[in-house]
């Protein structure tokens, strides 16, 4: 499960043999969300106890680095 970054206490992962379509794991200390990742933009898809600060900050980082996520994603993935 390869980490893509580590920032403010907050770990985004994708997970290698993992289904479609292309979604990031956010793991905080309160919990996980996930979001999915499209060239329309992000969406989430599932919270496991994150706050709501954490998920802003979340969607902030993810939105910024988008195009790079969907990269990795790719690599790992096709």
């Amino acid at each position: 499960m390869p980490t893509l970054f580590k920032l403010f206490g907050l770990i985004f992962r994708i997970y290698t043999r993992d289904h479609r379509p292309p979604h990031v794991h956010v793991i905080s200390q309160e919990g996980e969300a996930i979001f999915t990742i499209s060239e329309n933009g992000i969406e989430m898809r599932e919270n496991k106890g994150m706050r709501q600060k954490d998920i802003s900050l979340s969607l902030s980082v993810l939105y910024e680095n988008k195009e790079l996520i969907l990269k990795e994603w790719k690599n790992y993935h096709n």
